[in-house]
């Protein structure tokens, strides 16, 4: 039995061990810094960090995260001139500070084209789109269609 549970927890550290993380950031729909770590090689988790300042005079200053599910349409690469299209699934929550406050979730869908620009720096852009279920604030509660869209670059970590 120990030796069964040496061997496990062996597999466990050389499989975390080969696995790439990246740090990053993005801009669009508010500033995001986030750390991903590769699944498989064509599947990763994200968590995200999320800054969004509303109506330009911030007056209301959202912040949040984002735990998604990153996965590759694969078979696409060379087609598309080095692009990698993928997909996602994921849950955002959000505190709004200010005029107005209130909790928010977002469970959401994305789209997005990664391109490596060089072998530990990658760009990408992405859009996402999901029910929005506010609670608290000017609305006391109200659930919505929102959506979001980014540009950002991923670093990969030694």
């Amino acid at each position: 039995m120990k030796k069964t549970i040496l061997g496990l927890l062996a597999i466990t550290a050389v499989s975390s061990a080969s696995a790439a993380s990246y740090v990053g950031g993005s801009v669009g729909s508010g500033a995001t810094l986030h750390y991903q770590t590769d699944l498989t090689s064509s599947s990763a988790m994200r968590y995200g960090l999320n800054l969004n300042a509303t109506n330009f005079n911030f007056n209301n200053l959202a912040l949040g995260g984002s735990v998604d599910y990153l996965g590759d349409f694969t078979g696409t690469g060379s087609a598309l001139g080095g692009l990698t299209p993928y997909y996602g699934l994921g849950l955002g929550a959000g505190v709004q500070l200010g005029a107005g406050g209130g909790l928010s979730l977002y469970p959401h869908g994305t789209l997005g084209l990664r391109y490596n620009v060089t072998d530990p720096l990658s760009v990408f852009v992405e859009g996402n789109i999901g029910p929005v279920v506010s609670i608290g604030g000017t609305n006391s509660s109200s659930v919505y269609v929102g959506s979001g869209a980014r540009v950002g670059l991923n670093y990969r970590l030694p």
